[in-house]
C-alpha cells in the first residue's frame, strides 16, 4: 500500500530537479568555470613542457617540431581556450578579472609561438599534417598579430590550389617508406579532414578568396565519398583498412581517426553559408556520425581505440576528447537533441577528467599511430591535450 505514494513522491522530486541544460545561467556558472579552470591548469602543465618532449611516451622527429601536427593541435585547443577563458560563466569583480588575466596569458602564449615559428607551416607543401598549424596563425591574425600572421599561410594555400595534385586517393605505401606514399599530397587518410580544410575555409573568410573554400570542400567530399562506410556510419583511416577484420570478423574503425573527422565539422560548419549545399550535407554527416558514436560509448565514458571492439579495451582520451567536443558543440549549435546527447557528453567529460594523472598530465592518450594500439595510464601527447581543451570549452558553453 505504501509503494504507490512513495513512487509518486520520488517522481515528483525527480521532476523538480532541473537538468543541466535547464539550469539558470547563474547556477551553470560554477560548472562552466570549473571546466575552464581544469583546462587552464592542464594547458599550463603542457606549456611548461612544450620545448621538452621527454614526457611523451613515443617521441618522433615530428614530436619536437613546433610546426608539426602533434604540437599544432595543442595550439588549436589553446585558441579555443583563449576565446572561452573569460566568458565561461564568471560573475564579476575578482573572478572576472582573474579569468580575463588567464585569457590574456593563453592568448600571449599563442602569439609568442607564432612569432617564434615566423608564422610558417611545416616543410611539406601539400601534406595536411604540415598545414594544421596555420589554424592557430589565422586565429592570431584576428587577435593581435595582424597581416604578418596571415601572409605565409596565404602563400602556402595559394600554392596548393594552383598546383592541384593529380593522384588517386588509394593508399599505397612504397618500399621507400611512409612519407613517399603518393596519395599523401591529397587527403587520402581521414585525419587530414581535421588538419587542412578548417584552415583553408577560414582563410577564405578572412581574405574573401573563394578558391580556398572551394578546394577544401571539393577535397573534403572526395575523401568522404572514398573513406566513409555508409553501413557503419564511420570512416576508415585509409584504403588499406577496407578489408581488415579482427579475430571476430569486425571492421576496424580507429577511434582517434574518426575523432579527427568528427571534430573537423564543428570547425567548418559555422564557416559555411546557412542553407548552402555544403552546409546541409555536412550537418547531415555530423548527425549521422553522432548517432552511431553515441551507441559506441562504453559504460566508463570512453570510446574504445577500435570502435567496434569495446571488450577489454583500455581508456583512450584523445578520441574521447574529440567526441565529447563534437557532441557538446552539436547540442549548443542545435544539431543534436540535448536530452538525448547530454548524458553522452557528461560521461565523456567525466572520463576525460579522470584521465588526468597525479602529476598533472593527461593520461591514456594513444601515441602517434594510424590504427588502434595499446594505451597506458602514463601515455600523453600534445594533441591529446588539444582535444581536451576543445572538449572543455564546448562543455563550458553548455
Amino acid at each position: 500500500m505504501i509503494l504507490r505514494p512513495l513512487a509518486a513522491l520520488a517522481l515528483a522530486q525527480l521532476l523538480t530537479v532541473p537538468a543541466f541544460g535547464q539550469a539558470s545561467p547563474r547556477a551553470a556558472q560554477p560548472a562552466a568555470r570549473e571546466a575552464i579552470e581544469t583546462a587552464t591548469k592542464l594547458a599550463k602543465w603542457q606549456l611548461a613542457r612544450i620545448a621538452d618532449a621527454t614526457h611523451v611516451s613515443r617521441i618522433t622527429t615530428e614530436t619536437r617540431n613546433p610546426r608539426a601536427w602533434e604540437q599544432a593541435v595543442f595550439w588549436i585547443g589553446m585558441t579555443a581556450l583563449a576565446d572561452a577563458g573569460a566568458d565561461a560563466g564568471a560573475d564579476a569583480g575578482a573572478d572576472a578579472g582573474a579569468d580575463a588575466g588567464k585569457r590574456r596569458e593563453i592568448r600571449q602564449a599563442i602569439l609568442d609561438m607564432g612569432r617564434a615559428n615566423q608564422w610558417l607551416p611545416a616543410r611539406r607543401p601539400f601534406h595536411a599534417d604540415d598545414l594544421v598549424i596555420t589554424q592557430s596563425y589565422l586565429w592570431a591574425a584576428q587577435h593581435g598579430a595582424g597581416a604578418a600572421a596571415l601572409a605565409p599561410t596565404r602563400k602556402a594555400f595559394d600554392y596548393v590550389v594552383t598546383h592541384k595534385p593529380r593522384v588517386t586517393l588509394a593508399f599505397y605505401q612504397p618500399p621507400s617508406g611512409y612519407d613517399d606514399t603518393e596519395c599523401l599530397t591529397r587527403w587520402c587518410w581521414c585525419d587530414a579532414l581535421f588538419m587542412a580544410p578548417p584552415a583553408m575555409i577560414e582563410l577564405s573568410r578572412q581574405t574573401g578568396d573563394r578558391r580556398f573554400r572551394d578546394y577544401a570542400m571539393q577535397e573534403y567530399w572526395a575523401t568522404t565519398d572514398f573513406l566513409f562506410d555508409p553501413a557503419e556510419h564511420l570512416f576508415y583511416r585509409d584504403s588499406r583498412f577496407f578489408g581488415r577484420r579482427d579475430d571476430k570478423n569486425r571492421k576496424q574503425f580507429w577511434s582517434r581517426g574518426n575523432g579527427w573527422v568528427f571534430a573537423s565539422m564543428p570547425r567548418i560548419i559555422p564557416l559555411l553559408a546557412p542553407g548552402s549545399a555544403d552546409r546541409i550535407r555536412m550537418e547531415k554527416l555530423f548527425r549521422e556520425m553522432a548517432a552511431k558514436l553515441k551507441t559506441l560509448q562504453k559504460a566508463d565514458g570512453y570510446w574504445a581505440p577500435s570502435l567496434l571492439a569495446p571488450e577489454d579495451s583500455p581508456p583512450e582520451s584523445s578520441g574521447t576528447g574529440f567526441y565529447t567536443y563534437g557532441m557538446a558543440w552539436g547540442i549548443k549549435a542545435g544539431l543534436l537533441d540535448r536530452r538525448e546527447y547530454e548524458p553522452v557528453v557528461r560521461r565523456g567529460w567525466t572520463a576525460l577528467t579522470r584521465a588526468i594523472q597525479p602529476d598533472g598530465r593527461l593520461g591514456w592518450v594513444q601515441q602517434v599511430s594510424d590504427q588502434p594500439e595499446r594505451v597506458e595510464a602514463s601515455d600523453t601527447q600534445f594533441y591529446g591535450v588539444g582535444a581536451f581543451l576543445l572538449a572543455a570549452t564546448a562543455v563550458a558553453a553548455l
